[in-house]
């Protein structure tokens, strides 16, 4: 095994998005499947104000993803492993063949759509960068109430954590971080409160779409966001995609055990380059790229290095 697809979750949303992709035929045959599928043209939720949109944004992270991996993997960059981060999970899924992106579509619509119904206001998420684990949740017991509760929501990396809650209890949690020595602690551009215990009625619901729905044995192995394990069957990828969305994401171990398995290079589909930084960052010895247009030659002359190399 020796290369890694990163999915990237909200927050990395960006404007035209989707009208930056791949130039190839896999990127548009992706783009008129999911059309088809939402009864409306999906390059049209890319705009600056469609991305104000939960359900815009999760739908457009889903379809980039899913468009560059197939296009990726038409080039002859295969991946060995698929990991994705939150809403990503679901293009991780369907790029393993676990999940049909027609059924993706209307899983991350559903699921989008009902984390805006629970908070459609005053909720959200913050990033803490230059504190530990046990330091963050440290500041979350200090400042965390019933009325303005805050919750760790991720941990990216051994000093990099995302909280989630109420406007208000993260503010608070934002400036004991800073009092603490956070060398960064900001809002993020998440208007619900992801990965903490207030979305359970959204992984209960998606609990019940997913086990109606035929899922197939993962021709990858998938990194599983809860508990960052390598799942290989239908099952175990079904119950991540549901719950991660109530419990809090150890990305940081997910990308540390596909180390482990033997993944040299780290491709992270658009948009942006946070997934790929972190890998970089923080596992010893590894490539770690973002896919765009000007450096593809470089994505692809790596990837086939790396998969002639594991041959």
């Amino acid at each position: 095994m020796s290369i890694a697809f990163l999915f990237p979750g909200q927050g990395s949303q960006s404007p035209g998005m989707l009208h930056q992709l791949l130039d190839h035929p896999e990127v548009e045959r992706t783009l008129d499947e999911v059309t088809a599928v939402l009864g409306s043209d999906v390059r049209g939720f890319d705009s600056e104000e469609a991305l104000a949109s939960t359900v815009s944004v999760q739908l457009a992270l889903l379809t980039s993803g899913v468009a560059t991996a197939r296009a990726l993997i038409e080039k002859g960059a295969q991946p060995s492993v698929v990991c994705g981060l939150s809403v990503g999970a679901f293009a991780a899924a369907v790029v393993a063949d676990v999940l049909s992106l027609e059924d993706a579509v209307e899983l991350v619509k559903l699921r989008a759509g009902k984390m805006v119904e629970l908070y459609p206001t005053d909720y959200g998420l913050s990033a803490i960068i230059g504190l530990g684990e046990s330091q963050v949740l440290s500041v979350i017991q200090a400042v965390t109430t019933d009325q303005e509760p805050v919750f760790l929501a991720n941990i990216n990396a051994p000093l990099q954590t995302v909280i989630a809650g109420s406007d208000v209890g993260m503010e608070r949690a934002l400036e004991q971080a800073r009092r603490q020595g956070a060398r960064k602690a900001e809002r993020l551009k998440v208007s619900v409160p992801s990965h903490c215990p207030l979305l359970q009625p959204v992984a209960d619901l998606l609990q019940r779409s997913v086990s109606s729905l035929q899922l197939r044995k993962p021709k990858l192995t998938y990194v599983g966001n809860v508990n960052a394990r390598a799942m290989r069957t239908p099952e175990l990828i079904a119950s991540d995609l549901a719950n991660n969305i109530a419990h809090g994401v150890r990305w940081h171990d997910a990308t540390t055990v596909a180390r482990e398995l033997g993944c040299n290079l780290f491709l992270e589909m658009p948009p942006g380059h946070v997934l790929s930084d972190l890998a970089k960052e923080n596992l010893p010895g590894v490539n770690a790229l973002p896919v765009e247009r000007d450096i593809l030659p470089r994505v692809l002359r790596l990837a086939h290095q790396e998969i002639t190399a594991g041959g």
